[in-house]
């Protein structure tokens, strides 16, 4: 690499890559295929590759990498999966990419405290085949099998989190890389604390933009006695989400309650070459001692059948279940099978469970006057839903009908007192959301960025708008 040809913007990553390819050889690769891959995530969002992707094995290297990034005000972005859906890995200024995902070894499980401490870079499944024979589980399911350090970044929570809450409640310490390399360590072990400012929760949703986490303490939880799994149909939108309602105000304690439109359990049917009626159907899931579970199941089912359910069918065995839930765990590929060689864009709206009928509703008017394909499904046991927008990137049209629809979920949940993400975050996807969502508060978390990464080097441009690098 001739750095003296360079343009004088581009010779500091040069320079870098160069001390980083002395150090970690064939771990710092700048191969196009490689940097491309890290540079988009699942979603249509357009791929911004960095300049190069350092593979990192250790807090010291992270935080090596991240001295002679800052030292040379070139950008570094924390990778862990890929699995985000706001173009949060996006290197939108180039610079380097930090794949954690060799960092992944569960370093301490505490059985009888119920926490463990891992790497950034252990995956969901990875913990939870750890946790095999101990009794207990993580049970903060995003779909994918995301990485640990990922799901801390973005907030992550999914289909358990009506009954075990979101990652925000998982996580009780961590170790952060900041931008100029120095390592802190947050929180701790114990079940509460009163000591000082809540570091932990700063950097559990900040996105990697005020620095890079590199291990992470996590509460952990007992295995449920016994789980049962159900699943019913419904005759209109209205119907089920009304159902969903009425057994979280009655207060039978779900493990999950899920919600699937008639769209999308059509797609699934294809993909997955089920049988399922095509309407809007919930899928529920009770935990407990197995007298509990049962009680559970008769009110749940009771409650479905006041508001129209038909064909309420419930199974306790890991296969049975496996099978009841097959429809809701396929629906990102199978809304994607509709339109072979079209993107999908993930909307995520998550609004008081009192206006969730009314949101659920008119978003599905909104999909019909825009002329979109957008099944729907959602967390709706804590006011969380999704349209899977299946577009053709190419089609200027259809994309801007796409962002219209979009914009109008955004801006009826924030009016109904929700939020314009429940769960996949901002990225820089929806920070024109957050601005209208958090008004002057934009100004607060600014200052907090200022003054953790002065030289805006850590994942810029996303959560907080940002200037050149």
């Amino acid at each position: 690499m001739n750095e003296a040809s360079l343009a004088p913007r581009a010779r500091p990553v040069a320079a870098v890559i160069r001390q980083l390819r002395g150090r970690f050889s064939d771990r710092c690769a700048t191969g196009q295929a490689l940097r491309d891959q890290h540079g988009k995530d699942v979603s249509f969002h357009p791929l911004h590759a960095p300049d190069a992707v350092v593979f990192a094995e250790s807090t010291e290297e992270v935080s090596a990498i991240a001295r002679l990034c800052h030292a040379a005000s070139v950008p570094m972005i924390p990778f862990g999966t890929g699995t985000s859906c706001e173009g949060g890995v996006a290197a939108l200024h180039g610079g380097i990419c930090i794949d954690l995902s060799r960092m992944n070894a569960v370093l301490e499980i505490h059985e009888a405290d119920f926490d463990c401490r891992v790497q950034a870079g252990v995956t969901r499944k990875q913990l939870n085949a750890a946790l095999h024979g101990s009794g207990l589980h993580f049970p903060i399911d995003p779909g994918a099998d995301a990485s640990i350090g990922g799901m801390v970044s973005t907030r992550a929570s999914g289909t358990n989190a009506v009954r075990y809450g979101t990652m925000r409640e998982s996580v009780m310490s961590l170790e952060v890389v900041l931008p100029d390399g120095e390592v802190v360590r947050t929180g701790g072990r114990a079940r509460k604390s009163a000591a000082g400012y809540d570091l932990t929760h700063l950097f559990t949703g900040a996105e990697g933009t005020l620095g890079i986490v590199t291990e992470v303490g996590l509460r952990l939880h007992p295995l449920p006695e016994q789980i049962a799994a159900a699943r019913c149909g419904f005759p209109d939108l209205r119907a089920a989400i009304d159902a969903v309602t009425a057994i979280m105000q009655t207060g039978v304690p779900v493990g999950r309650i899920e919600f699937l439109d008639a769209q999308q359990v059509e797609a699934c049917n294809r993909y997955a070459k089920l049988g399922l009626p095509v309407m809007p159907t919930l899928f529920l899931e009770f935990h407990g001692a197995p007298e509990s579970v049962v009680q559970q199941v008769r009110v749940a089912e009771e409650l479905a059948a006041e508001h129209g359910g038909v064909g309420f069918a419930w199974a306790d065995t890991p296969e049975a279940r496996s099978r009841l839930w097959q429809a809701r765990h396929d629906v990102w590929w199978a809304a994607l099978a509709l339109r072979p060689g079209c993107q999908g864009m993930p909307t995520d709206a998550c609004v008081p469970i009192s206006r969730l009928s009314e949101a659920v509703l008119a978003a599905r008017a909104d999909v019909e006057e825009l002329g979109l394909t957008a099944p729907m499904c959602g967390h709706v046991g804590d006011g969380n839903f999704h349209l899977c927008v299946v577009v053709d990137p190419a089609d200027a049209d259809e994309m801007a009908r796409a962002e219209t629809l979009n914009a109008r979920l955004m801006r009826r949940a924030i009016a109904m007192g929700g939020t314009c993400t429940g769960e996949h975050g901002i990225g820089y996807g929806k920070i024109d959301f957050l601005e209208l969502e958090r008004g002057a508060s934009m100004r607060v978390m600014a200052a907090i960025k200022q003054a953790l990464d002065p030289r805006g080097v850590m994942n810029p441009g996303k959560v907080l708008r940002q200037r050149s690098v």
